[in-house]
């Protein structure tokens, strides 16, 4: 199978001089197409900063990052690396993020709106594909946190990019809501997407494909 994510000894130090954080050290990783992979690590083990690299939201110190092949390290403009986010990547977070003047439809719409593909149908199909098929018309506030977090998966996938980015998606949600993102998640995967998730919570471990481990500034596969 095809690498979508390829890292290359990648180090993250973050400050200067005597005050130095390294955050990540010599870190490679391969992602193949259509796997859905868990980072898992503890708070402050470097899990986001990872992701942040991943979405060109930050850039490593040294080494390098491929994305479908490029080496996106080497994209000078933010615009150059803002056109390629909103094409190709989604974002999950831990908290929605959702605009409460908006309906649910609307909220999944936004980003084809950015880019000029305004299509409320495929809103729709993608929110009944997570089970909000009939509560599409509600605000944000009349939802659950989980009916709020799956509205805000359908919201990353409404430019269906081919890879999922999801930083700690479960942190507010319980047992029964978190299970039900890592199957979404892993169901995505199967149908072709590819998912990358942090997370702390080893419950995700029996859904994913691939799981690595972040701690003392290394990745290690553990599964």
């Amino acid at each position: 199978m095809d690498n979508i994510i390829e890292l290359k000894n990648v180090t993250k130090i973050y400050g200067q001089k005597d005050e130095n954080l390294c955050v990540l050290e010599d870190v490679s990783l391969q992602v193949q197409k259509g796997r859905f992979v868990v980072l898992l690590g503890p708070s402050g083990s470097g899990k986001s900063t990872l992701l942040n690299l991943i979405a060109m939201l930050d850039k490593p110190t040294s080494g390098q990052i491929f994305f479908e092949g490029q080496d996106i390290t080497r994209l000078r403009k933010e615009s150059a690396r803002s056109a390629l986010r909103l094409k190709k990547m989604g974002f999950v977070f831990q908290f929605d993020g959702l605009l409460p003047e908006f309906s649910l439809l609307e909220n999944v719409e936004l980003p084809a709106l950015m880019r000029g593909d305004e299509n409320p149908q495929k809103a729709q199909a993608l929110l009944e594909n997570l089970g909000l098929g009939a509560i599409t018309h509600k605000l944000p506030s009349e939802l659950s946190g989980g009916e709020k977090q799956r509205a805000s998966i359908a919201r990353a996938l409404r430019n269906e990019p081919v890879l999922l980015l999801a930083d700690e998606p479960t942190g507010n949600l319980d047992a029964s809501r978190k299970e039900q993102v890592f199957k979404d998640f892993a169901r995505m995967a199967r149908e072709g997407l590819t998912v990358l998730m942090v997370t702390h919570d080893v419950h995700a471990v029996n859904f994913a494909d691939d799981v690595y481990t972040l701690e003392n500034r290394k990745l290690v596969k553990t599964k």
